[in-house]
């Protein structure tokens, strides 16, 4: 399969008008646009897709969400999951990697293990789990459930990747309660660790990053605010170079001046855009549960009955957009924010992440609208 005439998103951040040959359900070649492009690509007899005046740009990759279409990670049942990877695959999300919640202990093992014995069944990847809780501060737990927050446990964290195959890609931790440097300590190098749900101040974040923590959980939620005299986590995160931060860019647990900010602050490379959609997404507005928690949903905000912010109603697609047409932010760096960054952030960017030989044909075409045009997977067109 050759699609031509496309302006293909490049491994280097760039567009370049172009023509991309798939075969095998990988890309194969980027070819940039020339009069010796057709002789080259016509003298082989397979399908040609017109891409003219439509953005080629990769499967976008979200490395912390917690559900969709009336499903959720923490449901454990490979339904739920094939729901998931099907609605996420039809707005552009073609690599997931699913985030737990806060929850029972034996709970919490089902969902690893239900995630490690998936087996493909179309749509979206799933390329790993985002344990989000319950190693987390009390004080800033959010919309996760008190009751089963614990201290960083290192030998119900080997369980829980053991039932799960190694598929936990991160794991969040505050960094201020018991025991948790000496657990960075000693999963560093396993397992990309997060900053997240915390209290810690400048020092105690340094300290983690120090230790081998390399990855803070939606930047500004869940932890004390950037203050001129007390910097705290943001501050700590920032002044590390090696330490990447997401950002949930949904129109409402940001507001689009501090995203400009947070990009003139980091730089594009070390920004993640991710959705932390919950089972509402993709549904209409009503009562719906996230770990267990009754969640109300109106518009894109989603919020338990005392009115904490709990999670989004909003695809990666989605937040991408709104990165661009209401943050400012330029399309080729949130692009990238949503694609290579995410992707090699969780060590699978030689598998996905930028439309390069070898990788896996996912990709999304767009028009000048950013609206979907049509969705690859494996180099198959599948139904959005």
């Amino acid at each position: 399969m050759i699609i031509k005439n496309a302006r293909v998103f490049t491994e280097d951040g760039s567009f370049m008008q172009g023509d991309v040959v798939v075969k095998d359900g990988r890309f194969d070649s980027v070819l940039e646009r020339t009069a010796d492009t057709d002789a080259a690509n016509d003298s082989e007899s397979q399908e040609i897709i017109d891409a003219s005046g439509l953005i080629m740009i990769p499967g976008l990759v979200d490395i912390h969400f917690h559900g969709c279409k009336g499903a959720d990670m923490c449901d454990g049942t490979t339904e739920a999951l094939d729901v998931i990877t099907a609605y996420e695959a039809s707005v552009g999300v073609t690599s997931v990697c699913p985030a737990t919640m806060t929850i029972q202990r034996d709970e919490l093992l089902s969902v690893m293990k239900n995630a490690g014995d998936y087996n493909y069944h179309g749509g979206a990847h799933l390329v790993g789990i985002n344990m989000e809780g319950p190693f987390i501060s009390p004080s800033k737990k959010g919309a996760q459930a008190a009751e089963n927050i614990m201290r960083c446990d290192y030998d119900y964290f080997c369980e829980l990747q053991d039932a799960a195959h190694g598929l936990i890609k991160l794991v969040d931790i505050a960094p201020e309660e018991p025991g948790a440097i000496d657990f960075i300590d000693r999963v560093r190098g396993s397992v990309v660790v997060s900053i997240a749900h915390t209290a810690a101040d400048y020092d105690t974040a340094v300290e983690a990053i120090e230790h081998g923590a390399s990855h803070a959980t939606h930047l500004y939620n869940a932890m004390p605010p950037l203050h001129h005299r007390n910097p705290g986590v943001i501050g700590a995160v920032r002044d590390s170079k090696k330490c990447h931060a997401e950002l949930i860019c949904d129109g409402v647990h940001i507001h689009p001046s501090v995203i400009r900010a947070a990009f003139a602050m980091f730089g594009a490379k070390r920004m993640i855009l991710i959705s932390d959609s919950m089972r509402a997404t993709g549904l209409e507005d009503g009562e719906y549960t996230l770990g267990g928690q009754a969640v109300t949903v109106r518009g894109s905000l989603a919020t338990l009955h005392d009115g904490t912010i709990a999670g989004s109603a909003t695809n990666l697609m989605d937040c991408m957009r709104f990165t661009v047409r209401q943050a400012g932010i330029p399309l080729e760096e949130a692009i990238m924010c949503a694609t290579a960054n995410p992707a090699k952030e969780i060590g699978i960017y030689d598998e996905a992440g930028s439309i390069s030989a070898g990788k896996r044909a996912d990709f999304v075409l767009l028009n000048d609208d950013l609206d979907i045009v049509s969705v690859y997977i494996d180099g198959k067109e599948i139904s959005c």
